[in-house]
């Protein structure tokens, strides 16, 4: 593994050569490419020397330990007795990194927020929950655009849709998908009572329906005599063309051109745009059905987090023990860092148990 590690870190020194080069920063493109990978491996680097200065430390310290010299062992020993114990932990995280990420991780995102069960307060709730994620937006330095706004009829939000964009956006924000329910004395209340509401949280990756390759195997192309205007043309050539795309089941023809040659093209046109057409409907469809299976009902009961005022207490339910509770204050003022970082580390060790089990 070290070897494997030596060779990511040699290329993210590569990267960063590049990245300081005129010709590089010459051209956009490539130094999008370029400066895209160098962060990628910068957090695998950066686990590595975290990790190889504590190994370094640990075997030097083992080597001092067979020294004559008192001084020289006993602070062998205190940096043996500090050192050692944190290999385990700056192990596993390094191979949290080199576990291999989800794809959609680094997509942009769709983020909505609704209000769900409780009328204006989770109207308002929705609103806190707006300001909540706009500042941690601003904190990772993500550009936000608002797609649409639906204010509610006493303040906060009935309904938002953003897009972000920025680095890693997908792989920060897809935790937040779900039901979020609120418990606290509403500004409309005049009892003092405590009331239950809910907003929900839909993220979505931006799905992209990318430039249509058409390989020629993928292609069944059959000619036939025109049918129609075309006079004795018609009848004496196979000038026609039907082209089928077996992958995606598209069948197009043309029969308007004199020649074969036009007709072909013709058709072939007509494919690529058809195809194109259905790729863009299965992204559609895609997206429908992940919002579908992602906000839930937006009832108090389906929820994946509950923000509780009286107690000052965050609670995300898919956390175990002392892990799923987290400060109410830090929390809406944009503290979520941390507790998205325990969900990816909790979604990383269920992927490794996995991996494992296999």
């Amino acid at each position: 593994m070290i070897e494997k590690l030596e060779a990511i870190k040699d290329r993210f020194h590569h990267l960063e050569e590049q990245m300081a080069d005129p010709g590089v920063l010459a051209d956009m493109d490539r130094y999008k490419k370029v400066s895209k990978e160098y962060k990628d491996l910068k957090g695998v680097v950066d686990a590595f020397d975290a990790y190889k200065k504590a190994l370094d430390t640990v075997v030097n310290a083992k080597e001092l330990l067979r020294e004559t010299d008192e001084e020289l062992r006993q602070m062998a020993q205190f940096e043996l007795d500090e050192w050692e114990p944190r290999l385990p932990e700056l192990e596993e995280a390094l191979r949290v990194h080199l576990m291999p990420k989800d794809m959609e991780d680094t997509k942009d995102v769709l983020f909505e927020i609704r209000s769900g069960t409780g009328g204006d307060e989770a109207s308002l709730f929705a609103g806190d929950l707006y300001r909540m994620y706009t500042r941690y937006f601003d904190e990772k330095g993500w550009e936000v655009e608002t797609i649409s706004v639906t204010e509610g009829t006493v303040g906060g939000y009935s309904k938002l849709v953003l897009e972000i964009h920025g680095n890693e956006v997908y792989g920060k924000l897809k935790f937040e998908s779900g039901a979020h329910r609120v418990q606290r004395v509403p500004k409309t209340e005049s009892q003092g009572r405590i009331h239950t509401s809910a907003a929900t949280v839909v993220v979505m990756p931006i799905l992209e329906v990318e430039d249509v390759q058409i390989n020629r195997s993928d292609l069944k192309i059959d000619v036939f005599r025109a049918s129609g205007a075309g006079g004795q043309h018609v009848n004496r050539t196979e000038s026609a063309v039907r082209i089928t795309h077996l992958p995606t089941g598209v069948i197009t023809e043309s029969q308007e051109a004199r020649s074969q040659i036009q007709n072909r093209e013709i058709a072939m046109q007509r494919l690529i745009s058809q195809v194109q057409e259905k790729k863009r409907a299965e992204v559609e469809n895609e997206v429908s059905t992940r919002r579908r299976s992602l906000v839930g009902s937006g009832d108090r009961s389906d929820k994946v987090r509950t923000y509780n005022w009286p107690q000052n207490r965050v609670t995300d339910h898919r956390l175990e023990g002392d892990n799923k509770n987290f400060n109410l204050d830090k929390i809406m003022e944009g503290d979520i860092g941390g507790l998205i970082e325990t969900l990816q580390i909790a979604e990383n060790a269920e992927r490794m148990k996995g991996e494992a089990a296999a």
